[in-house]
């Protein structure tokens, strides 16, 4: 062996150590990983379920959070049923929503736990329906949005028995009203929610773009850290908005409410949810209390 081959050797053996003493740190800690219906019907996953599924088998307990609003608008159009849009949100009436759950809670989900156990990982399909997982009250604009909802209560048992059991739970974004009645909820808003109430480790938001960028003179900048106060400014200034808007409240919302980092990044990059996990660097942008 030349010296050159065992100088590589050895940073390689050191990299391998601090990873694997970090991986050591995080046993049975738990993530909480949206993923969004946009980058699944792009085919933007890279190797999101496999890095789930090492996760899991690390002994991590992640949780995969999803959306599937193209999938929704493709059948509502096939059926004849316009989709009108009020600030981002679905206008969700007693036709609508039966569509929602039917792709939510059916297709999408039973599409991403088929995916995930041929790669060798163990998971279980809900919705927010199931055992009562998330209690839902109608949106503050409930006259003109119909059945889209807000958190109410999160009720984690179910999930707690599933990750015990070191089943990796997808849960899709729907909630149950106080009459059994079917809800509609933000992707983003849900896995906020339950990574509160799981008092996880981590937030990890997944999207089509590699966090949040602000302008300069040579375009767009990556912004790769930010505090609670930070994020507030950029949003009441208008640089993150739209699509980006909800993601960022929601991780906002849950750092502020006891978890400690949450992280937006790029749904497509090769392993980019163990690089933002277990790097210093990261791949995209991280949101923490105070910087």
């Amino acid at each position: 062996m030349v010296a050159g081959d065992l100088t590589e050797s050895v940073e390689f053996g050191a990299y391998l150590d601090r990873a694997l003493r970090y991986v050591a740190e995080w046993r049975r800690k738990r993530v909480v990983v949206k993923f969004g219906g946009r980058a699944l019907e792009k085919n933007q996953i890279g190797t999101l379920l496999e890095d789930l599924v090492l996760l899991q088998k690390s002994g991590l307990q992640p949780v995969l959070v999803h959306g599937g609003g193209p999938e929704i608008s493709r059948l509502l159009e096939r059926l004849g049923i316009e989709s009108t849009f009020i600030d981002g949100l679905r206008v969700t009436d007693e036709e609508t929503i039966e569509v929602v759950e039917m792709v939510l809670a059916g297709k999408v989900n039973k599409k991403i736990v088929s995916m995930i156990q041929r790669r060798g990982g163990r998971a279980v399909g809900l919705s927010g329906k199931d055992a009562g997982l998330i209690q839902a009250r109608p949106h503050q604009r409930s006259e003109d949005l119909g059945f889209v909802g807000e958190i109410e209560a999160v009720n984690t048992e179910i999930l707690e028995i599933l990750l015990e059991k070191s089943f990796i739970p997808v849960v899709s974004s729907l909630g149950v009203g106080e009459a059994g009645e079917t809800y509609n909820l933000n992707a983003d808003t849900v896995a906020g929610g339950l990574a509160v109430a799981l008092g996880a480790e981590k937030l990890i938001v997944l999207t089509d773009v590699a966090g949040i960028h602000q302008p300069t003179t040579d375009g767009q900048e990556r912004i790769p850290r930010l505090d609670v106060a930070a994020a507030a400014e950029l949003m009441a200034s208008g640089v993150v908005s739209r699509g980006m808007l909800p993601k960022l409240q929601a991780c906002t919302w849950a750092v502020k409410n006891g978890v400690p980092s949450a992280h937006i990044i790029a749904a497509g990059f090769v392993h980019g949810l163990l690089i933002e996990l277990f790097t210093e660097e990261g791949i995209g942008t991280m949101i923490r209390e105070t910087s």
